[in-house]
């Protein structure tokens, strides 16, 4: 038996290894979990206060055919989304190589750049995933009718996580100081956030900006996770290969990152 294993190929990426860097996640993540999830339940309530019952009260009352304040909550998934995966992956990624050598002490172990990254992407994509649920759950609340199509939606939030999570662990690899970061979420994440769709149809939005909306996988998760809350239409692949994609590029650019800052 142990002759066997010891002649046992190694993997590109061995599932050992991926799943003991999430497991160190999973335990770091034990000691914060509830004011995470306390400030991931607050928020959408929040906004749906105030864009829905305080705007929709008053100026808008519905848009596309949908109460204004289901259509703020089902589109606060993409928002629930990038924020749990775009900062943590950018802020938690520098402090861990830059001030606490965490990346150092793993790369020690049997574990290389790229399952390392894997790892990390993962534990960032399930657990945006699970956050992302969260608005979508408050809407009920607020008279959003459960559908089949909802069960789709993990899906859809974590292929969107793990897009933004390689995003966020590249941007770490890449800025010199860690309030660089403050250039990359005013250049890219709040923009994204503004034109997903969230609170206003993009189709209102001059041509040139609903061309980069159309480029933007916060709008085409909003597109879906409506899709399924409504019934518009059957899932859309098309949108959902490009999430695939967007995921598999970000993935290869922050293995490439990390590599070159760990590595090279």
């Amino acid at each position: 038996m142990s002759a066997s294993v010891a002649r046992r190929p190694m993997r590109r990426l061995e599932p050992a290894a991926i799943a003991g860097v999430m497991s160190r996640e999973l335990a770091n993540f034990g000691t914060y979990w509830k004011g995470t999830t306390f400030s991931s339940l607050l928020e959408p309530i929040v906004y749906l206060l105030a864009f829905g019952l305080g705007l929709g009260a008053t100026l808008v009352d519905e848009v596309e055919g949908v109460p204004y304040i289901q259509f703020v909550g089902t589109g606060m998934v993409a928002t629930a989304v990038i924020f749990s995966s775009a900062l943590p992956a950018m802020f938690g990624t520098f402090v861990k190589h830059r001030f606490q050598n965490t990346y150092e002490a793993i790369l020690a172990a049997p574990v290389d750049v790229e399952e390392l990254v894997t790892a990390e992407m993962l534990w960032i994509g399930v657990r945006a995933a699970v956050y992302g649920c969260f608005p979508l759950i408050v809407t009920f609340a607020f008279g959003l009718d459960p559908a089949p199509g909802m069960l789709l939606v993990p899906i859809f939030c974590f292929f969107t996580a793990l897009g933004f999570a390689g995003f966020g662990v590249a941007m770490a690899a890449t800025v010199a100081k860690i309030d660089q970061f403050n250039y990359v979420t005013a250049l890219c994440i709040t923009p994204l956030f503004l034109i997903a769709g969230t609170f206003f149809p993009i189709s209102g939005l001059p041509q040139g900006v609903q061309l980069v909306a159309e480029v933007n996988p916060l709008h085409q998760l909003v597109e879906l996770v409506r899709g399924g809350a409504f019934g518009f239409e059957a899932v859309d692949i098309a949108r959902f290969a490009f999430l695939v994609g967007f995921a598999t590029l970000t993935w290869r650019i922050a293995i490439g990152r990390m590599r070159a800052r760990l590595i090279d």
